[in-house]
């Protein structure tokens, strides 16, 4: 084959104007630049918005910068549009006009850039203030402490949009076993559910503690689109799928878990009709009630259980100690389950105590499975230089039948449509400490979990303490402080008092 003599035949194509970005179309109207903003308008629509105003001339410039004169936005709210252009760097993003989709509709049918009107522009009242309020750094941002128990935060998360992400983003680590973005994420997520306000754009953030380049991007990303496609790839992953599955049975965890998925088993079914799988005593009561306490428990109900529990206590004893912890202590209106933390004022009277109180219950009818622990607690091991996720005090994992009228509030008891039992199946847990150990006990069984290891972590590196659930220790002074209130706990770490409803960390 000649290719030389193909070669000579081939013609040279014509440079057009202003080709390739503009699909090789003559750009008629060189004093304007389209930047269309993908936020609310979707991939696909802007692709096809991009190529009917380049078929008509105008510039469109696929990535925001300095050259844009024209942004195009749908369905964005006029302060959050401007705080995001803002968090682009732009050298001055004042000179841009900031229009509303009306503009561009009104340009393609003329077939020109049509007069900007008032009704186009995406109007706040000082364009300026609205970039500082929006995407200034709060005005606390200096005084964030790397640690969330030198923050105080609420239930009201005004950062969800991100937390949630950061959240689902540490459990697919765990279950990978990837500890360090596992903490890294719920680190990252704690920080931003105790801002005081929302966070609209990269700058907001900057000079915060805990929120590394991955955080950043991943926060970017959900500005720009609203939304984490690495979060929508988790969640269409058939082992995250499997695992998460799983691990929502009581009694199931991620090890065992995996153990399952490993063996091909992808629903709840597969393993109850799997003849080699032998469920322990706790997983087949996780399965027998899954439908009920894989459901959320509310406030109301928590507190239902909570005047069971009292009755059941002080029918026994009289002078017990008794107190509601886990979220609901921290002023959550839904939880998992619903713990209580119990003792006597005389050291040695709570041996035997939830004992009396798991018979007791059995005898009202509405214990449907224990699981009881005794007591492994030996202060001569103290100080642990181990942090355990369970403490050594005894304890017992319950399932209590909560009947709806027990439950008040206008919508009662938590319940499936067409569920006509009347009853639910709740999970409860009650731990019973000596009273000498009952403030730690306290503090630790309140939480939240990153509270609680930011607190140890604080004690250890910051005052050269150990703490956990039995103690506190000082390590220079090589002696144990002791401790009657939660607040006694804080002082001797030097920090100020956080309240419980302010430890949603």
């Amino acid at each position: 084959m000649n290719h030389a003599g193909m070669l000579a035949h081939v013609k040279k194509r014509k440079r057009p104007v202003e080709a390739g970005a503009q699909g090789q179309v003559e750009v008629k109207f060189k004093e304007v630049t389209l930047y269309l903003v993908e936020r609310k308008m979707g991939s696909s629509r802007r692709n096809f918005l991009t190529s009917l105003a380049r078929s008509k001339g105008f510039r469109v410039e696929d990535v925001l910068s300095d050259e844009v004169t024209h942004v195009v936005a749908e369905n964005n709210l006029a302060e959050v549009l401007w705080a995001w252009l803002r968090g682009h760097g732009l050298r001055d993003v004042s000179r841009l006009a900031v229009l509303d989709i009306s503009w561009f509709t009104d340009s393609m049918r003329e077939g020109r850039p049509v007069t900007v009107e008032t009704r186009h522009r995406k109007k706040v009242f000082d364009p300026l203030l609205i970039l500082y309020v929006y995407c200034s750094p709060p005005t606390a941002v200096a005084n964030v402490s790397q640690y969330a128990c030198q923050r105080r935060t609420t239930t009201e998360n005004h950062n969800k949009i991100f937390t949630d992400v950061m959240e689902e983003l540490a459990e697919s680590s765990e279950f990978n076993e990837s500890k360090g973005p596992c903490l890294a994420f719920r680190r990252a997520a704690s920080v931003l559910k105790s801002l005081p306000s929302a966070v609209h754009c990269l700058e907001a953030i900057q000079g915060l503690p805990c929120l590394g380049e991955h955080t950043k991007a991943v926060m970017e990303e959900i500005l720009t689109f609203g939304r984490s496609f690495k979060v929508e790839e988790i969640r269409c992953d058939e082992r995250y799928q499997a695992l998460k599955l799983f691990t929502s049975v009581f009694g199931v965890g991620p090890k065992t878990a995996e153990k399952w998925y490993r063996r091909g088993l992808r629903s709840l079914k597969e393993i109850l009709t799997e003849p080699n799988i032998q469920l322990n005593r706790m997983q087949r009561a996780g399965f027998l009630y899954y439908s009920d306490i894989s459901k959320a428990v509310s406030k109301a109900e928590a507190k239902a259980l909570g005047c069971i529990i009292e009755e059941t206590v002080h029918w026994i004893a009289p002078d017990a100690i008794l107190a509601l912890t886990g979220g609901f202590r921290r002023g959550k209106e839904y939880g998992h389950d619903v713990d209580f933390l119990l003792t006597m004022p005389e050291m040695g009277k709570e041996e035997g105590l939830l004992l009396h109180v798991i018979d007791r219950l059995r005898d009202q009818g509405i214990l449907l499975y224990c699981e009881y622990q005794g007591s492994t607690f030996d202060v001569s091991k103290l100080p642990s230089w181990r942090f355990e996720d369970m403490d050594h005090f005894q304890k017992c994992f319950l399932i209590l039948r909560l009947e709806q009228g027990q439950v008040e509030g206008e919508r009662g008891l938590q319940s499936d449509p067409g569920d006509s039992r009347g009853w639910r199946a709740v999970r409860v847990d009650l731990v019973a400490p000596p009273v000498d150990r009952y403030a730690f006990a306290l503090l630790g069984w309140t939480g939240s979990r990153q509270f609680g290891r930011d607190l140890r972590t604080f004690a250890y590196k910051e005052r050269q303490m150990l703490l956990d659930n039995h103690a506190l220790y000082d390590k220079t002074k090589k002696l144990f402080l002791p401790a009657t209130t939660e607040e006694d706990i804080f002082a001797h770490l030097g920090l100020e008092y956080v309240e419980p409803w302010q430890r949603n960390a």
